[in-house]
């Protein structure tokens, strides 16, 4: 394993685009990187518009859990829209700037795609006039969100959600060893910088990765359930971690896989 940014050029052989055409009519993702593309960027680009959506729906929280009104607006179109304006917040860059003719354009629009399905999935239950608590949460959205990607990416790329053990509430969540290891020994660390992200390449089931786990740290709208006092009980009915915020709350865990 050596940690280290892979890039690829745009020369391609005829064996390699032999290969290409072969991968993507298997999962629909054969564009190969171009000289201004490296993993990074695109493992990046995926993860941030993640975090951006998952925002979206934690503001909205005690609005979705509001039994007084029926129809919330909050439609796939306005979860994207907002995600795309806090996107732009967080990275500096319009998303809808990316080309949509790139490896990195793909992933982005099967990412969206994916946001797009669960909440047309949801509306019926967030939009139940009368009850209080709909069961739809940041966390059980981005799950859903990333299972989807995965879905759609097939064998070119992969989105997780997880988080550091001690507050981990899904075990089939889990961090893998290496992600477990990147955040006890480096994000959870004093020394290293707040929001930065970290970057591996390694051998992933069978199949060379770059890999990248980006930080989260537990906004305001999050400590209604993770915050204090530690032990009490949330509106889900688990126990509160007592967590502040800007702790370590988790991690978006973005890999990208040699075709």
């Amino acid at each position: 394993m050596r940690f280290a940014i892979f890039s690829r050029g745009s020369k391609v052989t005829l064996a390699a685009a032999v290969v290409a055409s072969i991968f993507a009519s298997l999962t629909g993702f054969g564009t190969a990187y171009s000289a201004e593309e490296n993993k990074e960027t695109i493992a990046l680009s995926l993860a941030n518009l993640l975090r951006a959506a998952r925002s979206v729906i934690s503001d909205n929280q005690e609005h979705i859990n509001d039994h007084t009104e029926g129809f919330k607006g909050l439609s796939s179109d306005m979860v994207i829209l907002t995600a795309k304006e806090y996107y732009e917040i967080d990275t500096g860059q319009a998303l809808d700037d990316i080309d949509p003719s790139t490896l990195q354009g793909e992933l982005i629009r099967a990412e969206l795609d994916a946001i797009a399905e669960v909440i047309d999935e949801v509306q019926e239950r967030i939009n139940r006039k009368g009850v209080g608590f709909k069961g739809f949460l940041p966390d059980i959205f981005a799950v859903d969100v990333a299972e989807r990607f995965r879905a759609k990416a097939g064998s070119s790329a992969s989105l997780k959600v997880t988080a550091p053990r001690k507050v981990l509430r899904n075990r089939a969540n889990a961090p893998d060893k290496w992600e477990d290891s990147v955040i006890e020994k480096t994000l959870a660390t004093k020394e290293h910088p707040k929001g930065k992200h970290v970057t591996a390449e390694m051998f992933e089931s069978g199949k060379q990765a770059f890999r990248l786990v980006l930080p989260e740290y537990y906004r305001k709208s999050c400590l209604q359930c993770h915050g204090g006092p530690k032990g009490s009980y949330d509106i889900t009915g688990r126990k509160k971690e007592g967590a502040v915020l800007g702790d370590l709350g988790g991690v978006i865990s973005v890999s990208i896989f040699d075709s």
